[in-house]
Order: C-alpha cells, then sequence, then structure tokens
C-alpha cells in the first residue's frame, strides 16, 4: 500500500498540474480573446468617428464655393482660386484670406510710336472671410492706372462685395455687388487666367468687363456637370448718356453702367446663365441679361436686352474658345430724337464674336511657353433705329483684329505676355504689346 501511495501521489500531481496548466491557459485564451474583442470594439469606434469627420469635411468642401465660375477662354490655367476655409476648420488653415491680382503693359503703335505708353492698368486686392462652413464674404478693391485724384486718369472702384450663404451642398445664395455670369472672361478675368496682353474687344465692348451689379442670385450646381445661376439685380442707365463723348461708341454698354455707386434703382433686371461641364475638357454655356434702362427719368421706357453663347474645348496640349454676344436696346428711336446732331447716338443693336486658339508649345516644371493666335469682328453700332431721311446714323463697320502671340507661364500665378495686334478699319491702332501679371 505504501508502495501504491508512494507512485500514485506523483501521478496524482501530475494530474493536477495538468488540470492547473489546462485551466490556466483556458482562463488566458478567454483573456486574450476578451482583450481582442475590445481592440476590436475601439477600432471599430475610430473608424466611425473617422467616417463622420470624413463625412463632414465632404459636406465643408461642398459648402465652402458656389459654382465654379466659367473658366476664361483665353485661359492657359485657370486663374487659381484663393482657397476658402470654414471658421471651424484646423487652427492652421485661416477663416480669413487675402487675394490679389494685378498687370502691368506696355503698348507700342506701329505707326505712332511717340503714342507708346507703360501703365500699372490695374491692381486688385481682396478678401474672403469665411464666418462658419456654411456663409463667406467675398470682396475686391481695384485700381486703375496707379494714381487715381482729381488730376489723374486713375480710378478706384470696389469690384465685388457680396454675401454668400450655401442653402444647402447643391445651392448657394449671393447677395451684395457681384460679377455677372456672363461670357468666358468677365468672371474669370485675372491676367493669368486670359491669353494676351489685352482683354479681347468682343468681352470688353460688347459686354462691359469687368461689369458687375448689385442684387440677389442663386447657384446651383449638379452632379451632371451643370452650373445654373439667375436672379434679380440692378441695371443700366440711359440717362448716362453722353452724345458728345466717343465712349458710348467704344462701348455701348460700358458707358451707362452703373456699378453700384449710387446706382438708379427705379428699374431692375433679370439675368441667367447656364455653363455645362459633363464632358471633361469640354465648357458648353450661355447667358441672358434683360431689364428696363430709363430709371424712370427719360421721356421714354426702354429696354436693354444683352446675351450670350460660348464654348472652350482643351484637348491635350490644345486650347480652343469661342464667344459670340449680342445686345439691344429698344425704343431708341424717341431716346435718340433729342440727341440729333451730337456724333455718337443711342444705336439699337450691337453685337461681337471671336475664336482662338492656343497651344502648349513647351513646358518644364512649372514653367510654360503658350503660343496662341484670335480673329474677333465686333461692331458697337451695328444698327439704328430709324430718324426719318437725312437723320438716321449710318451703321458702324464692324471691325476686324487679329491678335498674335504667346504667354510665358513662370508659375501658375505669375504671366509674361507679348503680342501683335493688326486692325482691319482702325488700322493705325496697330500695335504691339507687352505685360506681366499674377494672381493669387
Amino acid at each position: 500500500m505504501t508502495t501504491f501511495s508512494l507512485r500514485a501521489r506523483p501521478a496524482r500531481n501530475l494530474l493536477a498540474i495538468s488540470l492547473a496548466l489546462a485551466l490556466g491557459a483556458a482562463h488566458a485564451q478567454t483573456a486574450t480573446e476578451a482583450e481582442l474583442a475590445r481592440k476590436l470594439d475601439a477600432l471599430a469606434a475610430e473608424l466611425a468617428s473617422v467616417k463622420a469627420q470624413l463625412v463632414q469635411l465632404q459636406q465643408q468642401r461642398a459648402a465652402q464655393p458656389g459654382p465654379a465660375a466659367p473658366v476664361s477662354a483665353a485661359a492657359p490655367a485657370t486663374a487659381p482660386a484663393a482657397p476658402v476655409i470654414a471658421a471651424d476648420a484646423p487652427r492652421s488653415e485661416p477663416a480669413t484670406v487675402i487675394t490679389s491680382y494685378g498687370e502691368i503693359n506696355y503698348n507700342r503703335p506701329t505707326k505712332a510710336g511717340q503714342n507708346a505708353q507703360a501703365d500699372i492698368r490695374r491692381f486688385v486686392l481682396g478678401y474672403e472671410h469665411r464666418f462658419d462652413s456654411k456663409t463667406k464674404v467675398v470682396t475686391e478693391l481695384e485700381v486703375e492706372h496707379a494714381v487715381a485724384s482729381a488730376s489723374d486718369g486713375g480710378e478706384v472702384a470696389i469690384e465685388q462685395a457680396y454675401i454668400e450663404h450655401q442653402i444647402r451642398p447643391d445651392l448657394a445664395l449671393r447677395a451684395g455687388l457681384f460679377l455677372m455670369p456672363v461670357g468666358l472672361l468677365n468672371e474669370n478675368h485675372e491676367p493669368t487666367a486670359f491669353y494676351g496682353v489685352e482683354r479681347n474687344f468682343v468681352e470688353t465692348a460688347i459686354i462691359p468687363t469687368t461689369w458687375r451689379e448689385g442684387g440677389i442670385q442663386l447657384v446651383g450646381t449638379f452632379d451632371s456637370g451643370l452650373t445654373l445661376q439667375g436672379g434679380l439685380s440692378t441695371s443700366f442707365n440711359l440717362n448716362k448718356w453722353d452724345a458728345t463723348s466717343t465712349e458710348g461708341r467704344d462701348s455701348p454698354l460700358g458707358s451707362i453702367h452703373q456699378e453700384m455707386a449710387q446706382a438708379k434703382g427705379h428699374d431692375l433686371a433679370m439675368f441667367g446663365a447656364a455653363n455645362w461641364r459633363g464632358i471633361p475638357g469640354l465648357l458648353l454655356g450661355g447667358s441672358v441679361f434683360s431689364g428696363q434702362a430709363s430709371q424712370g427719368l427719360a421721356t421714354a421706357k426702354s429696354r436693354i436686352t444683352l446675351w450670350d453663347v460660348h464654348a472652350r474645348w482643351t484637348p491635350g496640349r490644345w486650347d480652343f474658345s469661342t464667344v459670340y454676344s449680342r445686345g439691344s436696346i429698344s425704343n431708341t428711336a424717341a431716346l435718340n430724337l433729342p440727341l440729333i446732331g451730337n456724333d455718337t447716338l443711342i444705336p439699337k443693336s450691337f453685337d461681337g464674336f471671336y475664336v482662338q486658339g492656343a497651344y502648349k508649345l513647351w513646358s518644364s516644371d512649372d514653367y510654360a511657353l503658350l503660343p496662341f493666335v484670335r480673329w474677333e469682328r465686333f461692331n458697337t453700332a451695328k444698327s439704328y433705329a430709324d430718324l426719318g431721311p437725312g437723320l438716321t446714323p449710318d451703321a458702324a463697320r464692324a471691325e476686324r483684329v487679329i491678335t498674335v502671340g504667346a504667354n510665358f507661364r513662370l508659375s501658375q500665378n505669375i504671366v509674361f505676355k507679348a503680342d501683335y495686334q493688326r486692325f482691319r478699319e482702325a488700322t493705325d491702332a496697330n500695335r504691339y504689346n507687352l505685360g506681366v501679371g499674377w494672381s493669387f
């Protein structure tokens, strides 16, 4: 018995040890599984938090800009939009952003070198401030020709000053002084956003770039690539027409726009624009503006209507664009009767058209050389209302201009330009142009 007990005790001890190890292992396995479960739960919670933050960032990004404005037909690259940052964004991203652009030009007529001129054409300083993820203010202050005083030809003007509120990700409301969504250049007119030293004539003489009005507008952007804009705004003032000046001949609407400088508000206007970017590299669009313009002061009521269609296509290194715009002023016979005998009567209609092609000939890092050619035809007095025999002015001859040159892009924000312009009618205006511009 004693021998049996001595032999059995190690067996019992071994059994006890085995059971203890098994139980310990089971306990350890259970503890490990529980720990892994807790870790998985923690990772799942962190993943859910990251997803929520991503959704919030996407909503903020969708709420920041209104629609992407039509890119300038002349743009070698879209002028960089100033970043818009939400007030509740990370502290490294400010809620207030400074923007600016400017251009310095040199023009030398080929037949009158003594009239060569160098000019700081314009300098613009602006800021955008985001009050929250849905609301921001956009402003721009412009100085033209370097000096503005009673004895100088410069000008200081507010170019934009509006509030934008994102009603929902695809719909925004703007209120204040804003650029009209017309053509390709008006909303994208920085020197880095168009070809050539000077802005094209169709979008300066027919569409009075930079054209802004005070009012309200809705901006809708859709997944299909369609952007719609429309609203109610101030209108032109035909009482500003100066029949003794050539200003109306240079740009009929440019001579009577109000720029919200104590603007007459008796007559308002409606406007709308549509731009489609559903195919990469292709932009198709158009706009219309229409409103009374006598402002309750003229002897006859008159309506001004301006519309345009435009397109831009950028296949590979190529860049093609075109704009056609036409304007009309109603009841001009009654308006012109008191002005008979003066040089510049109010035209009944005016229009313009251009086609342009550019090619990225060379590029290295940020450098790029982009030669271009542009042909345009425009007529600021295409027709006049009948005033009777011997009194009705003859329609003006349409001007045709060919511009050949190149943009040299030092970076996305700086461009050097050179071109030659040849006029068919006003041949004395033939000229060489040099320029430098920037924007940020």
